[in-house]
């Protein structure tokens, strides 16, 4: 698989690369039988990803650009549209080679439209489309494996373990904190508890299948038949399903407010694990799904310290709480709460 061509905050900024994308962009419009009615916006270049918003005579459009690191989702996509299209955005059009895809637009997030307890009951509702979304999903690892999604199954993940200790030892270097050299000490303790858990994990009654690994509010969008739509799939991974729920349910627990136990947050918790109970038995269900969740925080760093690299390789300034993201969620192991550091 080719990586994504011209890439990076120096191109994507340039008048060669954005003439070149606004030339693509109306060629695949033309080709679907459309057209640009204005002018083009370019409101977000990352290290990691940009995107063009165009108007058109279909409604609005995106192009996103992809680096090396994400470019498995413009082929992802495509797959997503023919197995589970009443929850993704189908592509108008997609370019593997540039890392470019062609995306029509969702209408605004529940993130945006919603607050307080209105959006933990929007997270709620969506959690149990995004449950059916990975039953449909669990038949088909080696497809999806096959666009570049990362293995983060159970039966890999002590190797992953074993990659973040280096981030880990490499970032504690960098920060130079003796408070930071004695929680990687205590983390890299967990090796024997971290086996146990993917042990545990690979031993369940469910099947992996895809992990958004970013699905918060802002990631979802209200469908036009009141069916969730998920959308920005570059972090997903390959993993226990159970694992997706670590930033959406710890986005709720910090909405309500409320402890784990509260009957507000198990609602939520419950409403998405209730589309697995003929699989297995409730209480095995919840004693998996914080499992999972620890395990997840593995997947995280790894994402976190992707997005650090590809802005540090380019000279790009970050915030300072971006820069900390790898070992803080690193650290996030120790917490008692499984959502800790979500």
């Amino acid at each position: 698989m080719s990586p994504a061509e011209g890439f990076g905050t120096a191109v994507w900024s340039s008048p060669d690369w954005q003439n070149a994308a606004v030339a693509w962009l109306d060629e695949q419009l033309l080709a679907a039988g459309a057209q640009r009615t204005g002018p083009v916006e370019h409101p977000h270049i990352r290290p990691w990803a940009t995107v063009i918003r165009a108007p058109s005579d279909i409604g609005v459009i995106w192009l996103k650009a992809t680096g090396p690191g994400t470019s498995f989702e413009v082929r992802l996509y495509p797959l997503l549209a023919r197995l589970v299209p009443e929850h993704v955005l189908t592509p108008i059009a997609a370019d593997p080679r540039r890392g470019w895809i062609l995306l029509p637009d969702g209408g605004p997030s529940i993130g945006e439209q919603l607050t307080g307890r209105a959006l933990s009951s929007a997270i709620t509702s969506a959690l149990v489309d995004y449950a059916q979304l990975q039953l449909t999903l669990a038949g088909h690892t080696a497809e999806i494996l096959a666009t570049g999604v990362s293995d983060m199954r159970p039966e890999v993940m002590p190797e992953r373990f074993e990659q973040v200790l280096d981030i880990g030892r490499e970032e504690v270097v960098r920060s130079g904190s003796t408070a930071d050299r004695s929680s990687l000490a205590a983390v890299s303790g967990l090796r024997g508890t971290v086996a146990r858990w993917c042990a545990e994990l690979a031993d369940s009654q469910l099947s992996p299948s895809l992990d958004h690994n970013d699905l918060h509010p802002w990631n979802i969008l209200a469908g036009a038949q009141g069916t969730a739509v998920f959308y920005d799939w570059g972090d997903s991974v390959l993993a226990h399903p159970f694992a997706a729920m670590l930033v959406p349910l710890g986005f709720v627990r910090r909405l309500l407010d409320v402890p784990l136990d509260d009957p507000l947050f198990l609602r939520a918790r419950d409403a998405y694990l209730e589309v697995f109970g003929q699989l297995a038995p409730r209480e095995d269900l919840v004693r998996t799904l914080a499992t999972a969740c620890r395990v997840a925080k593995i997947a995280r760093v790894l994402t976190w310290q992707r997005a650090l690299l590809a802005a540090r390789e380019q000279h790009d300034p970050l915030r300072a709480d971006y820069q900390r993201a790898p070992l803080e969620t690193l650290f996030s192991l120790l917490d008692d709460s499984y959502l800790g550091g979500a």
